[in-house]
């Protein structure tokens, strides 16, 4: 399985939290942009939903990252 490079993954789980924390269910526009950012790290993970695809991203970003640094966005939880 091909796998996304680090930088993407964190940019995509950067997206995924601002749009959650934003959304509320009135904004058509907000709605498409997480389906969209849902979709790519689905995608972008090889997985099929949006909780896997947080478990799978975090976990390549985790064995990414050398020892003793962790990304900003792995410490967020879903």
């Amino acid at each position: 399985m091909l796998m996304a490079h680090p930088a993407v993954l964190e940019e995509l789980l950067r997206r995924y939290e601002e749009l959650r924390s934003r959304y509320g269910g009135g904004d058509e526009g907000l709605a498409r942009s997480l389906e969209d950012v849902t979709y790519t790290l689905c995608v972008s993970t090889g997985t099929r939903d949006i909780a896997a695809a947080l478990v799978v991203a975090r976990e390549q970003l985790r064995r990414s990252v050398p020892r003793g640094k962790a990304p900003a966005s792995a410490s967020v939880p879903a």
